[in-house]
């Protein structure tokens, strides 16, 4: 039953006011680093909103190769420091 009322409240619309909108578009746009560095402050919410998905696509790839690297790194030493390193990053 706890699930059937969790699923339904989670259903329910929320609205967001305009001005809600504008302000999460807002903080998107200051945390984004392509777009802090450039002058102008009209941007418009399309813009910003494709910025971050290719802000989000970057940061998936960077992930991706320093794991690569962390795996080919932690494959090339001793099984004792590959294990101390483990177990350093579940931390």
């Amino acid at each position: 039953m706890s699930s059937r009322r969790s699923r339904s409240r989670q259903s329910a619309p929320t609205m967001i006011s305009d001005d809600q909108i504008n302000d999460l578009v807002s903080k998107l746009h200051q945390l984004l680093p392509e777009m802090r560095n450039r002058c102008s402050d009209k941007v418009s919410a399309a813009r910003v909103l494709q910025e971050t998905c290719s802000y989000i696509r970057s940061l998936h790839r960077e992930v991706e190769d320093l794991s690569e690297r962390l795996s080919e790194l932690l494959d090339n030493t001793d099984s004792t420091q590959a294990s101390i390193i483990r177990s350093l990053l579940m931390q």
